[in-house]
C-alpha cells in the first residue's frame, strides 16, 4: 500500500531520513517527494502502516493513498466507504495544496452519507483529505493511524526522573534509533550512555540494550529513567567508552547509537570533542556486525572516517549560533 507522510518542517531531510529508514526495516522504500514538505511511501503490507506510523517522531500525519480519480470513480469509492456506516469527516488537504471546486467536499459528504455513513467534523472515526491537480482529477487521502510524536511527548525532558540540560530530545532519540533501523531483538549498545534517551527509546521497541558511561551518577540516573517506564536494560555500568569496547566480542551488537559529549554543557575532561568520540567510535566499530548500523550526533566539522564502515548519510541540525549538531549513520562492512 501507499503513504503520504506530512513531514516535520523543524528539519525536512532528517525527517525525510527517519520516514525512509523505517519504510526500508518494514521491507518497503520511498516513491517520491512530494511538495510542500511530503514524502509518499509504499510498504508491502496494509499490516505495515500501523507500525510505520506509530515508530515517526518526526511526522505529523500519515493516510493511505487513494489513487488520482475522476469525480465519478472518486464519488463511487466514497459511496462503498460510507458502507462502514462508522462516522467521517471531509477536508481540503492543508497548507497550500490545490483546491477544486466548493461544492467538491459537501458533495463527498452526501455520497458518503447514501452510503450509510455518517458526517462528524468533531471526533470523526474516519478522517479523509482531499487534493485536486491541474487536470482536474482528484487524490483522496485517509489518515489510518497515529504517528508517534504525542507518545514520544511523554517523554519530554521535565517529566523524567532523572535529567540534565543536555538531554537529547525524545523526538530526536526516537530518530536516531529509527536511522538505525533498529528491530525488536535487536543488542544496541550506547558508548555515551548520557541520562540514557537513545537505549530507552530502543528498549521501547523491544531491543535488548547495554550503556557505557564514565560518570556514575549518569549511570544511576539512567536506570532511574528505564525504571520510570518499566524497561530494563541488559547491563548499564560506569566504565571509560573506548576501554570498555575490549570486554565484547566482535559482531556483538546489531547497532549503536549515541549522543557524546560536545564540551560544553558535558565534559570532556579537556580532550577534544571530535578526539573523544572518534576514538571511542572507532574502538566500538568491530563489535557492530557486518550490516549493522552506527547511528552517532556529533558537532559539525569532524569529517573523520571511522574504520570498518561507510557513511550512509550526515543530516546537520542547527541548535544555536554556535552549534551545529549532524546526524551521521554509519554502516558497518
Amino acid at each position: 500500500m501507499d503513504l503520504e507522510v506530512w513531514l516535520s518542517g523543524e528539519n525536512l531531510p532528517l525527517s525525510r531520513a527517519e520516514a525512509a529508514a523505517v519504510a526500508e526495516l518494514l521491507g518497503g522504500s520511498i516513491l517520491a517527494d512530494g511538495s510542500r514538505g511530503r514524502v509518499r511511501v509504499r510498504l508491502p503490507a496494509r499490516g505495515a502502516s500501523a507500525v510505520f506510523s506509530r515508530r515517526l517522531a518526526l511526522a505529523h500525519r500519515t493516510a493511505e493513498v487513494h489513487p488520482p480519480s475522476t469525480w465519478t470513480e472518486l464519488e463511487s469509492l466514497v459511496v462503498r466507504a460510507g458502507a462502514t456506516r462508522r462516522s467521517a469527516a471531509f477536508q481540503w488537504v492543508p497548507g497550500g495544496a490545490a483546491h477544486g471546486p466548493a461544492s467538491v467536499i459537501p458533495e463527498l459528504g452526501r455520497a458518503y452519507l447514501s452510503g450509510g455513513g455518517r458526517i462528524s467534523l468533531g471526533r470523526p472515526e474516519r478522517r479523509f483529505w482531499v487534493e485536486a491537480a491541474d487536470s482536474g482529477r482528484i487524490t483522496l487521502f485517509e489518515t489510518l493511524d497515529p504517528t508517534g510524536r504525542a507518545e514520544v511527548r511523554s517523554r519530554a525532558t521535565p517529566k523524567l526522573a532523572f535529567q540534565r540540560p543536555v538531554t537529547l530530545a525524545p523526538r530526536l532519540a526516537r530518530t536516531v534509533v529509527n536511522l538505525a533501523r533498529i528491530r525488536a531483538g535487536d543488542r544496541v549498545v550506547d558508548p555515551f550512555l548520557g541520562t540514557g534517551s537513545l537505549l530507552l527509546e530502543a528498549a521501547l521497541l523491544g531491543a535488548e540494550t547495554t550503556g557505557v558511561d564514565m560518570d556514575a551518577a549518569m549511570v544511576r540516573g539512567a536506570l532511574r529513567n528505564f525504571a520510570q517506564f518499566g524497561q530494563s536494560p541488559a547491563g548499564l555500568r560506569q566504565a571509560d567508552a573506548e576501554a570498555a569496547a575490549a570486554e565484547f566480542p566482535e559482531s556483538t551488537f546489531d547497532a549503536l547509537v549515541t549522543d557524546p559529549p560536545y564540551g560544553r554543557a558535558s565534559g570532556t575532561r579537556g580532550e577534544p570533542a571530535g578526539d573523544l568520540w572518534h576514538r571511542a567510535i572507532t574502538a566500538w566499530s568491530s563489535r557492530v556486525r557486518p550490516g549493522g548500523r552506527l547511528a552517532v550526533v556529533v558537532p559539525q566539522g569532524t569529517e573523520e572516517p571511522i574504520a570498518g564502515t561507510r557513511l550512509e548519510a550526515s543530516i546537520p541540525q542547527r541548535v544555536h549560533r554556535s552549534l551545529t549538531r549532524e546526524f551521521r549513520v554509519y554502516l558497518r562492512v
